[in-house]
Protein backbone atom coordinates (compact mmCIF):
# COMPACT_ATOMS: atom_id res chain seq x y z
CA UNK A 1 0.00 0.00 0.00
CA UNK A 2 2.82 2.41 0.93
CA UNK A 3 4.56 1.52 -2.33
CA UNK A 4 1.42 2.38 -4.30
CA UNK A 5 1.06 5.68 -2.44
CA UNK A 6 4.71 6.52 -3.18
CA UNK A 7 4.21 5.86 -6.88
CA UNK A 8 1.09 8.04 -6.90
CA UNK A 9 2.96 10.87 -5.17
CA UNK A 10 5.89 10.63 -7.60
CA UNK A 11 3.57 10.70 -10.61
CA UNK A 12 1.71 13.69 -9.16
CA UNK A 13 4.98 15.55 -8.60
CA UNK A 14 6.15 14.82 -12.14
CA UNK A 15 2.86 16.05 -13.57
CA UNK A 16 3.08 19.21 -11.47
CA UNK A 17 6.65 19.81 -12.62
CA UNK A 18 5.66 19.34 -16.26
CA UNK A 19 2.76 21.73 -15.82
CA UNK A 20 5.07 24.36 -14.30
CA UNK A 21 7.50 24.01 -17.18
CA UNK A 22 4.78 24.17 -19.78
CA UNK A 23 3.17 27.25 -18.26
CA UNK A 24 -0.46 28.25 -18.65
CA UNK A 25 -2.29 30.84 -20.71
CA UNK A 26 -1.98 33.18 -17.75
CA UNK A 27 1.71 32.47 -17.13
CA UNK A 28 3.86 32.37 -20.29
CA UNK A 29 7.15 32.87 -18.43
CA UNK A 30 10.16 31.13 -19.97
CA UNK A 31 8.43 31.04 -23.36
CA UNK A 32 10.42 29.77 -26.35
CA UNK A 33 10.58 32.59 -28.94
CA UNK A 34 10.32 29.96 -31.69
CA UNK A 35 7.30 28.13 -30.26
CA UNK A 36 4.22 27.97 -32.48
CA UNK A 37 2.24 30.50 -30.42
CA UNK A 38 5.21 32.87 -30.10
CA UNK A 39 5.94 32.81 -33.82
CA UNK A 40 2.30 33.26 -34.77
CA UNK A 41 1.53 36.29 -32.63
CA UNK A 42 4.71 37.17 -30.72
CA UNK A 43 6.00 36.58 -27.21
CA UNK A 44 4.22 37.78 -24.08
CA UNK A 45 5.62 40.54 -21.84
CA UNK A 46 6.71 39.47 -18.36
CA UNK A 47 6.99 41.93 -15.43
CA UNK A 48 10.60 42.61 -14.43
CA UNK A 49 11.94 44.63 -11.47
CA UNK A 50 14.20 46.70 -13.74
CA UNK A 51 11.41 47.84 -16.06
CA UNK A 52 8.55 50.23 -15.36
CA UNK A 53 5.65 50.42 -17.79
CA UNK A 54 3.60 53.56 -18.32
CA UNK A 55 0.56 53.66 -15.99
CA UNK A 56 -1.99 53.24 -18.81
CA UNK A 57 -0.38 50.03 -20.16
CA UNK A 58 -2.43 46.85 -19.67
CA UNK A 59 -0.45 43.59 -19.79
CA UNK A 60 -3.01 41.09 -21.07
CA UNK A 61 -2.22 37.58 -19.81
CA UNK A 62 -1.69 34.46 -21.86
CA UNK A 63 0.42 35.87 -24.67
CA UNK A 64 -0.25 34.33 -28.07
CA UNK A 65 -2.50 31.71 -26.51
CA UNK A 66 -5.00 34.43 -25.63
CA UNK A 67 -5.16 35.65 -29.24
CA UNK A 68 -7.75 34.11 -31.55
CA UNK A 69 -6.82 36.09 -34.67
CA UNK A 70 -5.74 39.48 -35.99
CA UNK A 71 -7.00 41.20 -39.12
CA UNK A 72 -4.64 41.52 -42.08
CA UNK A 73 -4.30 45.27 -41.54
CA UNK A 74 -3.11 44.71 -37.94
CA UNK A 75 -5.86 46.93 -36.55
CA UNK A 76 -8.25 44.54 -34.81
CA UNK A 77 -7.24 41.77 -32.41
CA UNK A 78 -9.65 39.04 -31.34
CA UNK A 79 -8.77 38.05 -27.77
CA UNK A 80 -10.03 35.47 -25.33
CA UNK A 81 -12.45 37.52 -23.26
CA UNK A 82 -11.42 35.57 -20.16
CA UNK A 83 -7.71 36.33 -20.53
CA UNK A 84 -6.12 37.84 -17.44
CA UNK A 85 -6.56 41.65 -17.35
CA UNK A 86 -8.60 41.66 -20.60
CA UNK A 87 -11.39 43.34 -18.63
CA UNK A 88 -9.00 46.18 -17.79
CA UNK A 89 -8.76 47.25 -21.43
CA UNK A 90 -10.53 50.51 -22.25
CA UNK A 91 -10.43 53.10 -25.01
CA UNK A 92 -7.32 55.23 -24.52
CA UNK A 93 -5.29 52.60 -22.69
CA UNK A 94 -2.39 50.68 -24.25
CA UNK A 95 -2.91 46.98 -24.93
CA UNK A 96 0.24 44.87 -24.56
CA UNK A 97 -0.53 41.22 -25.16
CA UNK A 98 2.54 40.15 -27.19
CA UNK A 99 5.49 41.72 -28.96
CA UNK A 100 3.41 41.89 -32.15
CA UNK A 101 0.21 42.91 -30.38
CA UNK A 102 0.80 46.36 -28.87
CA UNK A 103 -1.30 49.45 -29.45
CA UNK A 104 -3.43 52.29 -28.16
CA UNK A 105 -7.00 51.03 -27.78
CA UNK A 106 -9.30 52.87 -30.19
CA UNK A 107 -12.42 50.70 -30.04
CA UNK A 108 -13.74 47.72 -28.07
CA UNK A 109 -16.49 45.26 -28.88
CA UNK A 110 -17.72 41.88 -27.65
CA UNK A 111 -18.42 38.87 -29.86
CA UNK A 112 -19.63 36.00 -27.72
CA UNK A 113 -16.80 35.12 -25.38
CA UNK A 114 -14.24 37.06 -27.42
CA UNK A 115 -13.08 40.64 -27.10
CA UNK A 116 -12.45 42.61 -30.31
CA UNK A 117 -9.82 45.30 -29.76
CA UNK A 118 -9.02 47.87 -32.45
CA UNK A 119 -5.70 49.59 -31.81
CA UNK A 120 -3.56 52.38 -33.17
CA UNK A 121 0.23 52.82 -33.14
CA UNK A 122 2.32 53.70 -30.08
CA UNK A 123 5.97 54.53 -29.51
CA UNK A 124 8.35 52.74 -27.15
CA UNK A 125 8.23 55.65 -24.71
CA UNK A 126 4.43 55.44 -24.61
CA UNK A 127 4.82 51.87 -23.34
CA UNK A 128 8.09 51.96 -21.37
CA UNK A 129 8.62 54.53 -18.64
CA UNK A 130 11.97 53.26 -17.31
CA UNK A 131 14.32 50.61 -18.62
CA UNK A 132 17.67 49.94 -20.24
CA UNK A 133 17.71 47.38 -23.04
CA UNK A 134 20.76 46.05 -24.81
CA UNK A 135 21.64 43.15 -27.08
CA UNK A 136 24.74 42.43 -29.13
CA UNK A 137 25.44 39.99 -31.92
CA UNK A 138 21.87 39.51 -33.18
CA UNK A 139 22.36 37.19 -36.14
CA UNK A 140 20.19 38.09 -39.11
CA UNK A 141 19.84 34.77 -40.90
CA UNK A 142 17.01 32.26 -41.30
CA UNK A 143 14.24 34.85 -40.82
CA UNK A 144 10.64 34.25 -39.89
CA UNK A 145 8.68 35.76 -42.79
CA UNK A 146 5.33 37.36 -42.02
CA UNK A 147 2.76 38.15 -44.69
CA UNK A 148 -0.06 40.55 -43.90
CA UNK A 149 -2.23 38.80 -46.48
CA UNK A 150 -4.73 41.28 -47.92
CA UNK A 151 -4.56 44.36 -45.68
CA UNK A 152 -6.70 47.31 -46.67
CA UNK A 153 -3.62 49.57 -46.57
CA UNK A 154 -1.99 47.59 -49.41
CA UNK A 155 -4.57 49.14 -51.76
CA UNK A 156 -3.06 52.61 -51.51
CA UNK A 157 -2.71 54.95 -54.45
CA UNK A 158 -1.81 58.53 -55.29
CA UNK A 159 -4.25 59.21 -58.09
CA UNK A 160 -4.13 62.95 -57.52
CA UNK A 161 -0.40 63.01 -58.19
CA UNK A 162 -0.53 61.07 -61.45
CA UNK A 163 0.42 62.94 -64.61
CA UNK A 164 -1.03 62.71 -68.09
CA UNK A 165 0.76 60.99 -70.91
CA UNK A 166 0.62 62.64 -74.35
CA UNK A 167 -2.72 60.89 -74.90
CA UNK A 168 -4.22 63.06 -72.15
CA UNK A 169 -4.99 60.06 -69.94
CA UNK A 170 -4.13 60.20 -66.27
CA UNK A 171 -2.62 57.18 -64.58
CA UNK A 172 -3.09 55.76 -61.13
CA UNK A 173 -1.91 52.63 -59.40
CA UNK A 174 -5.39 51.21 -58.86
CA UNK A 175 -9.04 52.08 -59.59
CA UNK A 176 -10.41 54.72 -57.24
CA UNK A 177 -12.26 53.09 -54.35
CA UNK A 178 -15.04 55.05 -52.70
CA UNK A 179 -15.52 54.63 -48.98
CA UNK A 180 -18.22 52.01 -48.33
CA UNK A 181 -21.24 52.86 -46.23
CA UNK A 182 -20.31 50.15 -43.71
CA UNK A 183 -16.95 48.76 -42.54
CA UNK A 184 -15.64 46.17 -45.01
CA UNK A 185 -15.15 42.55 -44.05
CA UNK A 186 -11.44 42.17 -43.38
CA UNK A 187 -9.50 38.91 -43.71
CA UNK A 188 -7.16 37.69 -40.98
CA UNK A 189 -3.40 37.50 -41.22
CA UNK A 190 -1.98 34.17 -42.41
CA UNK A 191 0.57 32.31 -40.27
CA UNK A 192 4.29 33.04 -40.76
CA UNK A 193 6.56 30.99 -42.96
CA UNK A 194 10.27 30.15 -43.03
CA UNK A 195 10.40 30.48 -46.84
CA UNK A 196 12.75 33.29 -47.87
CA UNK A 197 10.86 34.08 -51.09
CA UNK A 198 7.12 34.86 -51.25
CA UNK A 199 4.68 36.36 -53.74
CA UNK A 200 2.16 39.05 -52.89
CA UNK A 201 0.06 41.87 -54.34
CA UNK A 202 0.20 45.60 -53.61
CA UNK A 203 -2.41 47.77 -55.35
CA UNK A 204 -2.33 46.76 -59.05
CA UNK A 205 1.24 45.47 -58.85
CA UNK A 206 2.24 41.85 -58.49
CA UNK A 207 5.29 41.73 -56.26
CA UNK A 208 7.80 39.17 -55.11
CA UNK A 209 9.82 39.51 -51.91
CA UNK A 210 13.11 37.77 -51.26
CA UNK A 211 15.45 37.72 -48.27
CA UNK A 212 17.92 35.23 -49.73
CA UNK A 213 20.83 37.68 -50.22
CA UNK A 214 19.40 40.85 -48.74
CA UNK A 215 16.04 42.59 -48.97
CA UNK A 216 14.69 42.52 -52.51
CA UNK A 217 11.39 43.42 -54.15
CA UNK A 218 10.41 42.45 -57.68
CA UNK A 219 7.43 44.21 -59.26
CA UNK A 220 5.20 43.67 -62.28
CA UNK A 221 2.53 45.98 -63.70
CA UNK A 222 0.91 45.50 -67.11
CA UNK A 223 -2.37 47.25 -67.88
CA UNK A 224 -3.90 49.87 -70.17
CA UNK A 225 -0.87 50.07 -72.43
CA UNK A 226 1.79 50.51 -69.73
CA UNK A 227 4.24 47.81 -68.66
CA UNK A 228 6.64 47.99 -65.71
CA UNK A 229 8.84 45.08 -64.67
CA UNK A 230 11.80 45.34 -62.34
CA UNK A 231 13.77 44.42 -59.23
CA UNK A 232 15.40 46.50 -56.51
CA UNK A 233 17.49 45.23 -53.62
CA UNK A 234 19.58 46.22 -50.65
CA UNK A 235 22.05 43.36 -50.60
CA UNK A 236 23.94 42.08 -47.55
CA UNK A 237 25.76 38.96 -46.42
CA UNK A 238 25.65 37.33 -42.96
CA UNK A 239 24.64 40.54 -41.19
CA UNK A 240 24.46 41.02 -37.43
CA UNK A 241 23.09 43.80 -35.28
CA UNK A 242 23.71 45.50 -31.92
CA UNK A 243 21.36 47.86 -30.15
CA UNK A 244 21.16 49.85 -26.93
CA UNK A 245 18.14 51.73 -25.61
CA UNK A 246 17.87 53.71 -22.37
CA UNK A 247 14.56 55.30 -21.32
CA UNK A 248 14.09 57.25 -18.10
CA UNK A 249 10.85 58.90 -17.03
CA UNK A 250 9.37 58.18 -20.45
CA UNK A 251 12.17 60.14 -22.13
CA UNK A 252 14.82 58.76 -24.44
CA UNK A 253 18.27 59.09 -22.88
CA UNK A 254 20.38 56.99 -25.23
CA UNK A 255 19.81 54.98 -28.41
CA UNK A 256 22.16 53.03 -30.65
CA UNK A 257 21.60 50.66 -33.57
CA UNK A 258 24.31 49.21 -35.79
CA UNK A 259 24.03 46.58 -38.52
CA UNK A 260 27.12 45.09 -40.16
CA UNK A 261 27.19 42.85 -43.20
CA UNK A 262 28.68 44.28 -46.39
CA UNK A 263 25.80 46.24 -47.95
CA UNK A 264 25.15 46.97 -51.61
CA UNK A 265 22.37 48.15 -53.92
CA UNK A 266 21.10 46.50 -57.09
CA UNK A 267 18.36 47.24 -59.61
CA UNK A 268 16.99 46.26 -63.01
CA UNK A 269 13.94 47.35 -64.98
CA UNK A 270 12.10 46.89 -68.25
CA UNK A 271 9.39 49.41 -69.10
CA UNK A 272 7.30 50.20 -72.15
CA UNK A 273 4.32 52.29 -73.19
CA UNK A 274 1.90 51.90 -76.10
CA UNK A 275 -0.86 54.50 -75.90
CA UNK A 276 -0.68 53.98 -72.16
CA UNK A 277 -0.59 56.16 -69.08
CA UNK A 278 1.86 57.49 -66.56
CA UNK A 279 1.94 55.84 -63.17
CA UNK A 280 2.66 57.05 -59.67
CA UNK A 281 2.35 54.28 -57.10
CA UNK A 282 3.30 54.02 -53.44
CA UNK A 283 3.53 50.37 -52.45
CA UNK A 284 3.92 49.40 -48.79
CA UNK A 285 5.06 45.80 -49.22
CA UNK A 286 2.87 43.56 -46.97
CA UNK A 287 5.74 41.20 -46.12
CA UNK A 288 8.41 41.52 -43.44
CA UNK A 289 11.31 39.44 -42.17
CA UNK A 290 11.53 39.02 -38.40
CA UNK A 291 14.35 37.85 -36.17
CA UNK A 292 12.99 37.18 -32.66
CA UNK A 293 15.36 38.44 -29.97
CA UNK A 294 13.33 37.02 -27.10
CA UNK A 295 12.57 39.01 -23.98
CA UNK A 296 14.99 41.65 -22.73
CA UNK A 297 14.16 42.45 -19.09
CA UNK A 298 10.79 40.83 -19.71
CA UNK A 299 9.96 42.95 -22.78
CA UNK A 300 9.60 40.93 -26.02
CA UNK A 301 11.65 42.53 -28.79
CA UNK A 302 12.16 41.61 -32.43
CA UNK A 303 14.36 42.94 -35.20
CA UNK A 304 12.31 43.27 -38.37
CA UNK A 305 13.09 44.24 -41.95
CA UNK A 306 10.32 45.93 -43.93
CA UNK A 307 10.25 47.46 -47.40
CA UNK A 308 8.42 50.16 -49.34
CA UNK A 309 8.47 50.78 -53.08
CA UNK A 310 7.62 53.95 -54.98
CA UNK A 311 7.33 53.90 -58.76
CA UNK A 312 6.82 57.02 -60.91
CA UNK A 313 6.90 57.17 -64.70
CA UNK A 314 7.45 60.27 -66.84
CA UNK A 315 6.68 59.12 -70.35
CA UNK A 316 6.63 62.00 -72.83
CA UNK A 317 5.47 59.87 -75.73
CA UNK A 318 2.70 57.52 -76.79
CA UNK A 319 5.15 54.81 -77.73
CA UNK A 320 8.51 53.70 -76.41
CA UNK A 321 10.56 51.30 -74.32
CA UNK A 322 13.52 51.43 -71.95
CA UNK A 323 15.61 48.85 -70.09
CA UNK A 324 18.52 49.03 -67.70
CA UNK A 325 20.31 47.55 -64.69
CA UNK A 326 23.15 48.29 -62.32
CA UNK A 327 24.83 47.33 -59.06
CA UNK A 328 26.99 49.11 -56.46
CA UNK A 329 28.70 48.27 -53.20
CA UNK A 330 27.54 50.67 -50.50
CA UNK A 331 28.80 50.20 -46.93
CA UNK A 332 30.34 47.79 -44.47
CA UNK A 333 28.23 49.07 -41.57
CA UNK A 334 25.01 51.05 -41.17
CA UNK A 335 23.91 52.64 -37.94
CA UNK A 336 23.52 55.63 -35.68
CA UNK A 337 23.83 56.80 -32.10
CA UNK A 338 21.99 59.24 -29.85
CA UNK A 339 23.27 60.62 -26.55
CA UNK A 340 23.09 63.98 -24.76
CA UNK A 341 20.48 65.19 -27.28
CA UNK A 342 22.86 64.64 -30.19
CA UNK A 343 22.18 62.33 -33.15
CA UNK A 344 24.90 61.02 -35.42
CA UNK A 345 25.48 58.32 -38.05
CA UNK A 346 27.96 55.52 -37.40
CA UNK A 347 28.41 54.25 -40.93
CA UNK A 348 31.37 52.86 -42.81
CA UNK A 349 30.69 53.58 -46.49
CA UNK A 350 32.52 52.12 -49.46
CA UNK A 351 30.65 53.02 -52.65
CA UNK A 352 31.97 51.31 -55.76
CA UNK A 353 30.31 50.65 -59.09
CA UNK A 354 30.05 46.99 -60.05
CA UNK A 355 27.95 47.51 -63.17
CA UNK A 356 26.83 50.79 -64.74
CA UNK A 357 23.17 51.73 -65.08
CA UNK A 358 24.05 54.41 -67.64
CA UNK A 359 25.95 52.02 -69.89
CA UNK A 360 23.17 49.44 -69.66
CA UNK A 361 20.36 51.80 -70.71
CA UNK A 362 18.85 50.90 -74.06
CA UNK A 363 15.47 50.91 -75.76
CA UNK A 364 13.41 52.75 -78.34
CA UNK A 365 12.30 56.07 -76.85
CA UNK A 366 10.02 58.04 -79.15
CA UNK A 367 10.22 61.21 -77.08
CA UNK A 368 11.57 61.27 -73.54
CA UNK A 369 11.19 58.16 -71.36
CA UNK A 370 11.63 58.71 -67.63
CA UNK A 371 11.38 56.37 -64.64
CA UNK A 372 11.94 56.99 -60.92
CA UNK A 373 12.03 54.01 -58.56
CA UNK A 374 12.57 54.49 -54.83
CA UNK A 375 13.28 51.49 -52.58
CA UNK A 376 13.17 51.85 -48.81
CA UNK A 377 14.46 49.16 -46.46
CA UNK A 378 13.82 49.68 -42.76
CA UNK A 379 15.49 47.87 -39.86
CA UNK A 380 13.47 48.09 -36.62
CA UNK A 381 14.21 46.83 -33.12
CA UNK A 382 11.09 47.05 -31.02
CA UNK A 383 7.59 45.68 -31.09
CA UNK A 384 4.42 45.58 -33.20
CA UNK A 385 4.27 44.69 -36.89
CA UNK A 386 4.07 46.01 -40.45
CA UNK A 387 2.99 49.67 -40.71
CA UNK A 388 2.59 49.97 -36.91
CA UNK A 389 6.17 48.97 -36.06
CA UNK A 390 7.71 51.12 -33.33
CA UNK A 391 11.24 51.08 -31.97
CA UNK A 392 14.76 52.17 -32.75
CA UNK A 393 15.11 52.12 -36.51
CA UNK A 394 17.47 52.70 -39.41
CA UNK A 395 16.11 53.08 -42.93
CA UNK A 396 18.02 53.08 -46.21
CA UNK A 397 16.27 54.85 -49.08
CA UNK A 398 17.68 54.42 -52.59
CA UNK A 399 16.23 56.41 -55.49
CA UNK A 400 17.04 55.48 -59.08
CA UNK A 401 16.12 58.07 -61.72
CA UNK A 402 16.62 57.12 -65.38
CA UNK A 403 15.80 58.93 -68.64
CA UNK A 404 16.35 58.34 -72.33
CA UNK A 405 15.94 61.03 -74.99
CA UNK A 406 14.20 60.49 -78.30
CA UNK A 407 16.06 58.80 -81.13
CA UNK A 408 13.62 60.48 -83.54
CA UNK A 409 13.07 64.11 -84.52
CA UNK A 410 10.29 65.14 -82.16
CA UNK A 411 11.13 68.84 -82.64
CA UNK A 412 12.53 70.74 -85.59
CA UNK A 413 12.55 69.78 -89.23
CA UNK A 414 10.40 66.74 -89.86
CA UNK A 415 12.59 63.72 -90.20
CA UNK A 416 15.59 65.23 -88.43
CA UNK A 417 17.21 63.22 -85.64
CA UNK A 418 18.39 64.15 -82.19
CA UNK A 419 21.42 62.48 -80.73
CA UNK A 420 20.03 59.83 -78.36
CA UNK A 421 20.88 60.66 -74.76
CA UNK A 422 20.82 58.79 -71.48
CA UNK A 423 20.65 60.13 -67.95
CA UNK A 424 20.88 58.49 -64.53
CA UNK A 425 20.44 60.03 -61.09
CA UNK A 426 21.18 57.88 -58.06
CA UNK A 427 20.70 58.95 -54.45
CA UNK A 428 21.05 56.99 -51.20
CA UNK A 429 19.69 58.46 -47.96
CA UNK A 430 19.48 57.31 -44.36
CA UNK A 431 16.68 57.97 -41.89
CA UNK A 432 17.04 56.92 -38.28
CA UNK A 433 15.58 57.53 -34.87
CA UNK A 434 12.97 56.27 -32.43
CA UNK A 435 9.22 55.93 -32.96
CA UNK A 436 6.97 55.22 -35.90
CA UNK A 437 6.31 56.81 -39.28
CA UNK A 438 3.51 55.65 -41.58
CA UNK A 439 3.16 56.55 -45.25
CA UNK A 440 0.47 59.19 -45.72
CA UNK A 441 -1.50 57.15 -48.31
CA UNK A 442 -1.57 54.27 -45.81
CA UNK A 443 -2.77 56.55 -43.01
CA UNK A 444 -5.48 57.93 -45.29
CA UNK A 445 -6.82 54.44 -46.01
CA UNK A 446 -6.70 53.42 -42.33
CA UNK A 447 -8.44 56.61 -41.22
CA UNK A 448 -11.13 56.13 -43.86
CA UNK A 449 -11.90 52.77 -42.26
CA UNK A 450 -11.75 54.15 -38.71
CA UNK A 451 -14.26 56.85 -39.63
CA UNK A 452 -16.76 54.11 -40.50
CA UNK A 453 -16.65 52.81 -36.93
CA UNK A 454 -16.67 56.36 -35.56
CA UNK A 455 -13.10 56.30 -34.25
CA UNK A 456 -10.82 59.33 -34.30
CA UNK A 457 -8.02 59.25 -36.89
CA UNK A 458 -4.46 58.19 -36.15
CA UNK A 459 -1.39 60.34 -36.77
CA UNK A 460 1.02 59.58 -39.58
CA UNK A 461 4.06 59.71 -37.33
CA UNK A 462 5.38 60.14 -33.83
CA UNK A 463 9.13 59.94 -33.88
CA UNK A 464 12.37 61.42 -32.66
CA UNK A 465 15.25 61.81 -35.05
CA UNK A 466 17.28 64.14 -37.23
CA UNK A 467 16.57 65.08 -40.87
CA UNK A 468 17.50 62.51 -43.55
CA UNK A 469 21.23 61.97 -43.94
CA UNK A 470 22.74 61.79 -47.42
CA UNK A 471 24.94 58.72 -47.80
CA UNK A 472 25.78 59.17 -51.48
CA UNK A 473 24.43 60.60 -54.72
CA UNK A 474 25.59 60.82 -58.30
CA UNK A 475 24.27 62.01 -61.66
CA UNK A 476 25.45 60.98 -65.11
CA UNK A 477 24.27 62.31 -68.49
CA UNK A 478 25.55 60.94 -71.78
CA UNK A 479 26.38 62.99 -73.82
CA UNK A 480 27.28 65.42 -71.00
CA UNK A 481 25.19 68.59 -70.77
CA UNK A 482 22.27 67.29 -72.83
CA UNK A 483 19.25 69.14 -71.43
CA UNK A 484 16.81 66.69 -72.97
CA UNK A 485 17.98 64.02 -70.52
CA UNK A 486 17.72 65.92 -67.26
CA UNK A 487 17.32 63.13 -64.72
CA UNK A 488 14.37 62.75 -62.37
CA UNK A 489 15.59 63.07 -58.80
CA UNK A 490 14.66 61.17 -55.66
CA UNK A 491 14.28 63.18 -52.47
CA UNK A 492 15.55 62.61 -48.99
CA UNK A 493 12.22 63.42 -47.36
Amino acid sequence: MRKCLSIVLIVAMLLATAACRGGSPADPGGEDPYSEAALRYGMAPVPHPDVTFQPDVVLVGGGGRSIRSVTADGLTWRLDGKAKHADDLAVGKVMFVTGRGVGRVLHLDRDGGDLLVTVGPVTLTEVIRDGTFEKKGITLDNPVVYQAGEPLWAETEEAEAATPSPTGRFGKSAPVRLAPAAPPVRPVQPPPTRAQEVQTVAASFSTGVSFSDGAEVSYHYDRDGTRLIGRVALTFKSPSADFHLDIRGGTLRRAELEITGGFGIRMSFDTAIKNGQNIRAVLPIPVEAAFPIGTVLGVPLTLTIGQTLKVTTAFGAKLGSMKGSGEFSLAGKLGYGYRNNVWGPTMVTDVKRKSSITESLHGVPVGVMGLLVEHRVKFDVGFNAFVFKAGVYFEVSTAYGTTMGSALGAVGTLGSHFVECRGVGLGVWARYGLGYSILQPVVDVINKFLSLIKVKPINAENRLGPPPYKIWNKEEIDPPGTKLCGTPQGSGD
